[in-house]
């Protein structure tokens, strides 16, 4: 056999040790266990008793101001994101513009701008909303937080709810066209199931996303989880304070990013068969 042919048959040289991907990913993985060893060693160590008797309750409460905002906001958002997500498919330019331009401010600017814009720019305008009966709604601080917070997502859930039913192929629509479903029909029965399945994870990431900013209300002087956790560290200066509620957000989002794979595997299981 000449020489040429043994070149040719000799198999590629393995790669030796592991490749610098592997190596970087096992070391930030170390670097967040380490982290959060420290974080639980810190907790037991400097476990203050005191502390954790009097301001549990306060964060008990917080917690439920911070649900509660969350879950007014996103069905507000929700219901509001509808006509929004109307008006970017239409084919009417002024209302297509309208929705656009909405959607272009609330998702181009800081949800922390849009919450002082309005708990100090509609305080303001005090005579001209007693003069309409909107004052008693708008001095509230949880209530101007609520009104921020469901504008800002519904331009997000707009355009969620507007590229899950653009994703469903137009054959669905002239299907159903053939047999004589009405538009509504159609929506409500087709085109909206298929689009609910697209659109679960973005919305799953947008309530993630909402919980975590809702920290932002305790600027506003709302007693949210936040709220209070500055309060319990403006009275001890203790870390603790800081670090529980941290974990609080941490176990928040865990939950619900369970929650939401769950359903998506439940209402997705037809689809692996």
């Amino acid at each position: 056999m000449s020489a040429t042919a043994t070149m040719v048959e000799r198999p590629p040289p393995r790669a030796r040790g592991w490749p610098r991907r592997r190596i970087v990913g096992y070391a930030l993985v170390c670097l967040w266990i380490l982290f959060g060893i420290g974080i639980v060693s810190y907790l037991v160590l400097a476990w203050n008793a005191d502390f954790f008797a009097k301001y549990a309750p306060a964060y008990l409460r917080g917690l439920g101001v911070t649900l509660a905002l969350v879950s007014i906001s996103m069905v507000l958002g929700a219901i509001l994101s509808v006509p929004v997500a109307y008006g970017r498919m239409s084919s009417n330019r002024v209302l297509s513009g309208l929705a656009y331009c909405y959607v272009y401010f609330f998702r181009g600017t800081p949800l922390l701008v849009q919450t002082y814009l309005v708990y100090y720019g509609l305080g303001s305008f005090r005579v001209e909303l007693q003069s309409v009966g909107l004052w008693d709604f708008f001095k509230d601080a949880f209530n101007c937080g609520v009104f921020a917070f469901a504008l800002n997502t519904a331009a997000y859930q707009a355009e969620i709810l507007r590229g899950a039913i653009e994703s469903v192929p137009r054959g669905q629509w002239e299907g159903a066209a053939s047999l004589g479903l009405h538009k509504l029909q159609t929506l409500r029965k087709i085109i909206l199931p298929q689009a609910l399945i697209v659109a679960l994870r973005p919305y799953g990431n947008e309530l993630i996303l909402m919980v975590k900013a809702s920290a932002i209300v305790a600027i506003i002087t709302v007693y949210d989880l936040m709220g209070n956790a500055k309060l319990a560290f403006a009275n001890s200066f203790d870390i603790q304070a800081y670090i529980w509620v941290a974990l609080v957000y941490l176990v928040m989002v865990e939950i619900l990013r369970h929650g939401i794979e769950w359903i998506e595997r439940r209402i997705t299981i037809h689809l692996k068969r």
